[in-house]
């Protein structure tokens, strides 16, 4: 299947800017379509074949913008539907469990290079820098149903196999300020991002859609705009944190199962941030183990905050925030819940 949108790079001066910026970017950066959807150059060469990614209808996507309480939602789903099975998740990382997506689309050739170097007495290390630098489409034909995947990419992004099958997908939205603080951090902590400028440069490419699966604003609606569809289910990660037992309900619902009360009790301790942050099968130990995660920098797993009292937001900071969401949200009926 042809890829239906067009792809052009960034111009030159601001992808010399980007570059000098993101270090695990070596090539360049991407805008796709009319939205202008942003991504790493190897968007280009892979554009198609994920795009035309076989999926199944007993698949179940998790989709959201990033930082926005994915691997959390991926491991509630994840039990949810393999029968509170904590054993095997917790010797299984979830990055095996729940594959993700595009992945392979931030292993830019250079910095594979640069990891398969530093890991050149591990050959186990090798074999695992070289299987996440390749598309994961292989290894999810080669998995037994049902699958779980998650994607960052926005709904006019995914697949069109997914709805053509009536896959399930789970959308979970998180408010702007939390994610971008979050975001900020990640981009720091993951050197195929590299990030290596203050939060507020960080802010300025959000808020002017030069961050990877950006604009945000419209990851978000085209979310919202889907979730009347039987097999979307739209969920705001402020109503887990504020609900997180009525969240599994709904969510177990959804995908066809039912769960005790006592069995809920069990998931949302499990679940609970205190325990999760600790959890080694969903803090990315087999990325810290190669390297490809930064010593020094905040954990993958940070604090899940709704409306955190962040020291990056400043107050100039929040004002344009606030102005940002209210020019976005203008004539939309999407409403963030208010904690």
């Amino acid at each position: 299947m042809s890829f239906p949108y067009s792809i052009n790079f960034v111009e030159p001066e601001l992808n010399e800017q980007l570059l000098k910026d993101f270090h695990g970017e070596r090539t360049g950066f991407v805008q796709v379509g009319p939205k202008r959807w942003f991504f790493p150059s190897r968007f280009k060469k892979y554009a198609s074949s994920l795009y035309s990614f076989d999926a199944r209808s007993d698949d179940t996507w998790i989709i959201t913008f990033p930082r926005s309480g994915t691997t959390w939602t991926q491991e509630m789903v994840w039990l949810i539907c393999n029968d509170l099975n904590f054993e095997t998740a917790k010797q299984v990382p979830l990055t095996k469990r729940f594959p993700f997506f595009e992945f392979h689309l931030f292993m830019h050739d250079d910095m594979k290079a640069c990891f398969l170097e530093e890991n050149q007495r591990n050959e186990q290390s090798r074999q695992f820098i070289e299987a996440i630098s390749q598309p994961v489409s292989g290894q999810l034909d080669a998995m037994d149903t049902p699958r779980f995947i998650k994607t960052h990419l926005p709904m006019s992004l995914v697949p069109p196999s997914v709805f053509e099958k009536k896959s399930k997908i789970i959308y979970v939205a998180r408010n702007p300020s939390d994610v971008v603080v979050s975001y900020y951090h990640l981009n720091r902590l993951y050197r195929t991002q590299g990030y290596e400028g203050d939060f507020e440069r960080f802010y300025d490419y959000f808020e002017k859609d030069l961050t990877p699966w950006s604009p945000y604003w419209d990851h978000i609606k085209e979310g919202w705009e889907l979730r009347k569809k039987d097999n979307v289910l739209f969920m705001f990660y402020e109503d887990m944190k504020r609900n997180l037992s009525d969240t599994v309900r709904k969510t177990a619902a959804f995908l066809g199962r039912t769960l005790s009360d006592e069995h809920i009790g069990e998931l949302c301790t499990h679940l609970d941030i205190t325990n999760f942050r600790h959890n080694k099968s969903v803090t990315c130990e087999e990325l810290k183990e190669v390297g490809i995660l930064k010593h020094g920098e905040q954990a993958f797993i940070r604090n899940g905050h709704v409306h955190g009292n962040s020291e990056e937001l400043t107050g100039p900071i929040r004002r344009r925030i606030r102005e940002w969401t209210e020019r976005n949200l203008m004539g939309s009926d999407v409403k963030f819940p208010d904690h």
